[in-house]
């Protein structure tokens, strides 16, 4: 089994706090930093939630996750772990997930799914750090898993300053996302393959 580290790659740490960011009405309806970066928006003009960069400061919140770090992940498919590149091979993508076939018939075919990728290696780790994981979880292969949209909150216009309703996963294709902070980017899994993990121990190293 690898080493185990301190904390998952995606993992928020104490250090890393929301950084104040003052929210504000833009001409074309759309929410805003008062001072806004480029580096504030992904390429599809959805704004960022803007969270302090400070990896292995303070103590690891497992409960937190790091949405740059997230965002990172998700799209260049490196594994929430280890942070190196996510498993692949003719089957799809590895991904390591809770077990959830209760939910409908074809789970996790076209799922929404928030958490990244995972490598070969570091599905025992997974296991050991998650205790959700330990649950119950399959090994999912995936071939394809485009980019769908983000998870954040959706804002209302208010008097003073825009004020969060609801929160959710938005498409970039709903003309709501113009108003959502995002905190997650959501890729959708299609052409999925599960692997039970007790199946497979042998093969994936457990």
């Amino acid at each position: 089994m690898p080493s185990v580290p301190v904390a998952p790659y995606i993992t928020a740490w104490s250090a890393e706090q929301d950084l104040p960011c003052v929210l504000v009405e833009r001409p074309d309806h759309r929410i805003g930093y008062a001072n806004e970066l480029l580096s504030d928006r992904d390429r599809h003009g959805v704004l960022w939630q803007q969270t302090a960069l400070r990896r292995g400061v303070g103590r690891p919140e497992f409960a937190r996750v790091h949405p740059l770090r997230q965002r990172r992940a998700m799209e260049l498919l490196l594994c929430q772990v280890c942070g190196g590149p996510a498993d692949q091979n003719d089957d799809g993508v590895l991904w390591l997930q809770r077990d959830h076939s209760d939910d409908w018939p074809q789970w996790p075919e076209g799922m929404a799914s928030v958490e990244p990728p995972v490598c070969l290696s570091c599905v025992p780790v997974a296991m050991l750090l998650c205790p959700a994981l330990r649950r119950g979880a399959v090994v999912v292969r995936v071939r394809e898993c485009p980019i769908a949209g983000v998870r954040g909150a959706l804002y209302r216009r208010s008097v003073l300053a825009p004020s969060a309703v609801t929160a959710g996963n938005f498409a970039y294709d709903d003309p709501a996302v113009r108003r959502v902070l995002a905190s997650a980017l959501v890729r959708e899994l299609r052409g999925c393959t599960l692997v039970p993990v007790e199946e497979n121990a042998t093969r994936l190293g457990l």
